[in-house]
């Protein structure tokens, strides 16, 4: 990392959308990955059937129930880090970022950040999802906002989808391989 907080990807990028349920991590990370030109995928489509049985039914993950999860979504990252990728994934603690971390060590992370309340009207209009609106409490509660360390940004995502991957670009430099 320099010391301005920039730190160069050293090849194609190998982004983490983070943040909590509602926050477009899947809709900005698809965008993302289609301006970058690398692969998308979203870390919901790696759950095993129990944890999205049990998020559905409204009971919070625990830390043992996600590991197993992170380690597919490292195994995923590991498996792009050559030709780049975006993947959509809560990462709302540290110890999680550092196991992605230990998979993919050329990480960077897209913080998406918002209101309590702008994220709560999203969640309401995405009928039929398996994170049901009730969790969003517990989201909030594990968060861990990313540490000065942490190679990556932080984005409001008030704004239209269009203009989160335009800040994005623009606080980068257009050049995927920087994080302020």
């Amino acid at each position: 990392m320099t010391t301005d907080g920039a730190a160069p990807l050293g090849g194609p990028p190998l982004l983490v959308v983070m943040g909590v349920s509602g926050s477009g991590k899947s809709t900005v990370g698809a965008a993302l990955a289609g301006r970058l030109g690398v692969p998308f995928a979203d870390g919901d489509d790696l759950h095993p059937p129990a944890n999205i049985a049990k998020m559905a039914a409204g009971v919070p993950l625990d830390d043992a129930d996600r590991g197993p999860w992170l380690d597919a979504v490292g195994a995923w990252l590991a498996a792009h880090d050559g030709t780049g990728a975006v993947i959509a994934c809560s990462a709302l603690k540290r110890v999680y970022r550092d196991r992605l971390r230990g998979h993919a060590p050329r990480l960077r992370l897209v913080h998406l950040a918002g209101p309590r309340g702008t994220i709560a009207r999203r969640q309401a209009d995405r009928p039929g999802h398996f994170m049901p609106a009730a969790l969003l409490d517990s989201q909030y509660d594990a968060l861990e906002p990313l540490g000065a360390d942490e190679p990556g940004i932080v984005l409001d995502v008030g704004g239209t989808v269009a203009a989160v991957v335009a800040d994005y670009l623009a606080r980068t430099g257009g050049a995927p391989g920087r994080v302020p």
